[in-house]
């Protein structure tokens, strides 16, 4: 089955859209075929996959891992709506400091793929929202870093959500003041 693969304006982060055959008793879907995924130059090994469910107004992030531990990212929504962010934080890229931002949900079944370099957070914007995305490394608590979701610089629109945050992500530093190797 085909997937639709879409550069997105920031270089090698990738939309990715799969072919669903939905009949009166449900859907299928192929959510990873890996000759696919490499033709469309995504040739990472998936390592481990997490899963996650928020609450509406739930913002996880913006997570990352230092080399030698960074983590590419395949994320999908498999349970209600959340939006997807991801920051460019390659300190010689033209897009340093920018982000994107994409709806991934359980109706439109988008993917997004996010390599090395980037920061990545959400935000559910239903109640129970779940999120699936399999990573290139596996969890590594010494290399993990973060950057503070509301940086000012970043100017992240929320659209006038209240937005909830553990503890831990609300103590991350900026983007300017945050420990990261990618140059």
């Amino acid at each position: 089955m085909p997937f639709i693969f879409k550069k997105l304006w920031i270089k090698d982060v990738i939309l990715i859209k799969p072919t669903v055959f939905e009949d009166k008793r449900g859907f299928f879907t192929e959510t990873y075929v890996e000759p696919d995924f490499v033709r469309a130059g995504i040739k990472e090994k998936f390592v481990q996959e997490n899963h996650s469910k928020s609450k509406r107004g739930v913002f996880r992030g913006f997570h990352y891992q230092k080399n030698p531990m960074a983590q590419a990212k395949l994320v999908r929504c498999i349970s209600g709506k959340v939006l997807d962010i991801v920051v460019d934080i390659r300190r010689n890229s033209s897009t340093y400091g920018e982000y994107l931002s994409k709806i991934l949900s359980e109706y439109n079944k988008q993917m997004i793929y996010i390599p090395h370099g980037f920061a990545h957070g959400f935000l559910s914007l239903e109640n129970d929202s779940e999120i699936v995305y399999k990573s290139s490394e596996v969890y590594s608590p010494k290399d993990e870093r973060g950057i503070i979701y509301n940086d000012s610089d970043l100017n992240i629109n929320f659209s006038g959500i209240k937005i909830i945050v553990s503890d831990k992500d609300s103590n991350l530093p900026t983007l300017k003041k945050a420990d990261n190797n990618f140059i």
